[in-house]
C-alpha cells in the first residue's frame, strides 16, 4: 500500500490551515464516494475494476452538448451553475465513466477576478492587455487578487453543488490550470506555438517571472478550493505547455508555483467511517498533476506533491512508474489516434495500456491527452465498457 506524497506547509496565503476538515456532508466525508474505483486507485489500492474518464468528456465531442450550447459563448457557459452542472453530467450519462470532471477552461479564475479574456472559437483564450512587463504583474497583482477572486466563485461553487447532488456516489473532479501555462498564455497574449515570449521573461527577468507565477497559482489554488469545499472528491491541475520546458527551467522556475497552487488544497481532510485498509493519510483529497509531452518531466512533475501523475500517450506507463520507483498511481494513458482504428486495433491498445499499467500501485485508464471534437462518442462507451470488463 502507498500512501499520498506530501509537500511542505502550504505557502499561499489562501490555503486552509493543516488538516482541516471537509464538512460531515462532503460526499468523501459521508462515505459516498470515498470508496469509489477512482478514489481508491487515486490512493494506490486495487479496485474490482480499472475506473475510466476522459479528459475533456463534457464538451464539444459530444452531440447534446453542442446542441446545449448553441448561442452561449464559452465563458458565459462556464459561469452559469444550471449549464455548467449539466455539461458535467452529459458525459456520465452517455458513457458510464467513473468519474465526471468539472465542466470549466484555465481562464474562468481570470475571467472571474476581472482580467479581459475571451475564449475565440477555434483559437483559444486571447487576452486584450499582455503581461510584458513587471509593471504589468504589479497592476495585475494589485488589482485582480485572490480575494476578489473568492468572493466572485459562487457561481462555480453553485455549479459543483448542483452537479454533486446528482452525482451521488460518482465522485466529481475538480480542475484547474498549472501556473505555467497561465502565465504563458498571458505573456503571449494568447496561444503560441513555442512560447518565447514566456520562456524569455523568466530568464530575462526572473524576480518579475517568480511575482507572476505565485500570482496564477494563487488564482488556481482558490479556484481549487471552492471546488473542494463545494464537493470535488479529486482535482486534477492540468499543465498544457510543461513540455515545452527542460528539467532544470521546470525545476528552478516552474514547480514551486506548482506547488503552491496544490498547497492549496493539500491540507484538506475527510471525515469518513473506518474502511478497512484506509490510513489517516488517505483521507485528504487526492491530487492529480498532468501536463501535456511531459515524459522527461515526470519526476519533476511528481515531486510537487501529487497522489497520481497523469501520463502522456508518449511513455509507456510501465516505463513510468519504473521511473517514479513505483510507488505512484498513475492516470492514462491511451493514445488518442487510436479512437478511429478498427476495434479489434483499439481493444489490442487497450490491454497494453491496462497490462503496463498493472506496475503501478494503482491505474486510472484515460486518454494520453483530451477527448479530440470529432470523436465518436460511441467508441468512447466502448472503452468504458472494456474497462470494467477487466479486472484491475
Amino acid at each position: 500500500m502507498h500512501t499520498l506524497t506530501v509537500s511542505p506547509a502550504p505557502t499561499a496565503a489562501s490555503s486552509p490551515r493543516e488538516g482541516q476538515s471537509l464538512g460531515a456532508g462532503h460526499p468523501l466525508s459521508a462515505g459516498l464516494t470515498s470508496d469509489s474505483a477512482l478514489v481508491r486507485a487515486l490512493q494506490g489500492y486495487r479496485p474490482e475494476h480499472t475506473p475510466v474518464w476522459f479528459m475533456r468528456q463534457a464538451g464539444r465531442s459530444l452531440p447534446e452538448y453542442r446542441e446545449l450550447r448553441s448561442g452561449t459563448r464559452m465563458l458565459e457557459a462556464c459561469a452559469t451553475p444550471e449549464l455548467a452542472s449539466e455539461i458535467t453530467l452529459q458525459p456520465l450519462r452517455r458513457h458510464g465513466v467513473d468519474a465526471a470532471v468539472f465542466f470549466s477552461d484555465i481562464v474562468v479564475p481570470l475571467s472571474l477576478v476581472g482580467v479581459d479574456v475571451d475564449i475565440v472559437p477555434g483559437r483559444g483564450p486571447v487576452f486584450a492587455q499582455p503581461i510584458r512587463s513587471r509593471e504589468d504583474v504589479v497592476r495585475c497583482r494589485a488589482e485582480f487578487t485572490p480575494e476578489r477572486l473568492r468572493a466572485a466563485l459562487d457561481p462555480i461553487r453553485d455549479a459543483v453543488a448542483l452537479t454533486t447532488a446528482e452525482l451521488g456516489s460518482t465522485p466529481l473532479i475538480g480542475f484547474a490550470g498549472a501556473p505555467f501555462t497561465l502565465a504563458a498564455y498571458l505573456v503571449e497574449g494568447g496561444p503560441s506555438r513555442d512560447h518565447l515570449r514566456a520562456r524569455s521573461l523568466m530568464h530575462s527577468d526572473p524576480e518579475t517571472w517568480r511575482e507572476l507565477l505565485e500570482w496564477t497559482a494563487d488564482l488556481s489554488g482558490v479556484f481549487l478550493q471552492a471546488q473542494v469545499e463545494a464537493g470535488a472528491s479529486a482535482v486534477q491541475l492540468f499543465d498544457s505547455w510543461a513540455g515545452s520546458l527542460g528539467a532544470e527551467d521546470y525545476r528552478t522556475h516552474v514547480a514551486p508555483a506548482s506547488r503552491r497552487t496544490l498547497d492549496a488544497v493539500r491540507p484538506y481532510r475527510y471525515r469518513d467511517t473506518e474502511l478497512e485498509g484506509y490510513t489517516s493519510l488517505d483521507r485528504r483529497v487526492p491530487i492529480i498533476h498532468f501536463a501535456v509531452g511531459s515524459g522527461h518531466l515526470l519526476e519533476e512533475l511528481a515531486a510537487v506533491g501529487v497522489s497520481a501523475l497523469g501520463v502522456d500517450w508518449r511513455t509507456p506507463l510501465d516505463e513510468a512508474s519504473r521511473l517514479l520507483g513505483d510507488v505512484l498511481p498513475l492516470q492514462g494513458n491511451i493514445n488518442p489516434a487510436y479512437l478511429d482504428a478498427p476495434q479489434a486495433v483499439l481493444e489490442t491498445h487497450l490491454r497494453d495500456v491496462l497490462a503496463r499499467g498493472r506496475r503501478a500501485p494503482g491505474h486510472v485508464l484515460n486518454l494520453g491527452h483530451g477527448v479530440p471534437p470529432e470523436a465518436d462518442p460511441t467508441v468512447l462507451t466502448r472503452i468504458v465498457e472494456f474497462a470494467h470488463a477487466h479486472r484491475a
